[in-house]
C-alpha cells in the first residue's frame, strides 16, 4: 500500500472535517491505495460516540463518504459530489477498538456518474457498516479552476496498516 498525498494540504483555509490535518476538531483522515481500493486506518474516541463506547452512525457516515471522494481523486483524478449515499448499519462500532479500517472502490461508471461501495470494519475485521454511493464527477477543467485540484498522487514507499 501507498500513502495517498493530500492535494490540498498546502492551501490556505482548507479545513475539511475529514481530511485536513490541520481542523483541530477535525477526523485527520489519512488515504492509502490498495490495489483497486481505497483504505484508511483510524482511532476512534470517546469524542466520536453517540451512545456509551459506541461510534457516531453520523461520523461513520462521514467517513465512508469520505473514503469514496478519495476513491474519486486518487482513482480517476478528479472532484466531484455526492450525489446520493445508502447506509446500512450492520453492527454497532466500539469507541474502545485500536482502530477501525474503511475500504471503498469503484463499483461503475456512467459518463460523469460514479458508482461507489464504501465499508467500515472494526479492529477484529468484522463488516459493522456499509455504504452505496452515487457521484457526480467534475469536469477536470473545472476541477483546476473552482476546486484548486490538478492531481492525487502517491508517495513511493510501501506501508503495511
Amino acid at each position: 500500500m501507498r500513502r495517498i498525498k493530500n492535494p490540498w494540504a498546502h492551501l490556505q483555509g482548507y479545513s475539511c472535517i475529514g481530511c485536513s490535518p490541520n481542523n483541530p476538531i477535525g477526523l485527520h483522515l489519512e488515504f492509502y491505495e490498495d490495489g483497486n481500493d481505497v483504505v484508511c486506518k483510524w482511532k476512534p474516541t470517546p469524542n466520536h460516540q453517540g451512545w456509551l463506547n459506541t461510534l457516531h452512525g453520523g461520523i461513520q457516515g462521514l467517513m465512508l463518504d469520505e473514503i469514496a471522494s478519495w476513491v474519486l481523486f486518487r482513482k480517476l483524478q478528479t472532484t466531484g459530489v455526492t450525489s446520493k449515499m445508502e447506509v446500512k448499519y450492520l453492527k454497532p462500532v466500539s469507541t474502545l477498538d485500536d482502530y477501525v479500517m474503511l475500504r471503498a472502490r469503484i463499483q461503475k461508471q456512467m459518463r460523469n456518474v460514479v458508482f461507489i461501495d464504501a465499508e467500515l470494519y472494526n479492529a477484529a475485521g468484522e463488516l459493522c457498516t456499509n455504504a452505496n454511493l452515487i457521484y457526480f464527477s467534475m469536469v477536470k477543467k473545472l476541477d483546476r479552476e473552482t476546486n484548486a485540484f490538478v492531481s492525487c498522487e502517491v508517495e513511493g514507499e510501501e506501508v503495511l496498516l
